[in-house]
């Protein structure tokens, strides 16, 4: 190692190139590498999101039809079926409550589980949700279960 090859360590030194619109001299004056006129070369320029030149942009010319509701509520459904399975598995005995539904990963705790009617329940249990489909409400009650509405 000596003077003559020295050098500075990599990414220590941060030169920006050169310095844009200071004179003719500077290699860089006059347009400052924005080229001639257009909405590029203004100061506070800022190209929109799916800005196209100006031509229709994509998301305005596509056909837009349907309803979308605002105020939709979605639901987990679970079925009857599968609250006999827990039945089955021993993991459910007399109650089932959505805190229940969580802990055994079958609902989110910020989900509204609605119980929908597929299947046939053979043991009395008591459900917690917040809705039940008709079906369901008959065939829990038919096997000797409660239906609750939180």
């Amino acid at each position: 190692m000596s003077l003559e090859n020295l050098t500075p360590a990599s990414g220590s030194i941060k030169t920006a190139g050169k310095r844009l619109g200071r004179g003719q001299a500077s290699g860089k004056g006059g347009t400052a590498a924005r080229g001639h006129k257009g909405a590029k070369s203004r100061s506070g320029y800022s190209r929109k999101i799916g800005f196209e030149g100006g031509q229709m942009p994509l998301q305005r010319r596509v056909p837009k039809f349907g309803f979308k509701n605002i105020n939709r509520k979605e639901y987990r459904g679970i079925n009857i079926d599968t609250v006999q399975q827990l039945l089955s598995d021993k993991k459910v005995s007399k109650e089932l409550t959505i805190d229940l539904l969580v802990e055994l990963g079958l609902a989110h705790k910020n989900d509204l589980v609605k119980i929908l009617g597929r299947g046939k329940l053979e043991g009395a249990v008591k459900i917690s949700a917040h809705k039940f489909s008709a079906t369901a409400k008959a065939a829990i009650e038919l096997a000797g279960g409660e239906a609750i509405t939180v």
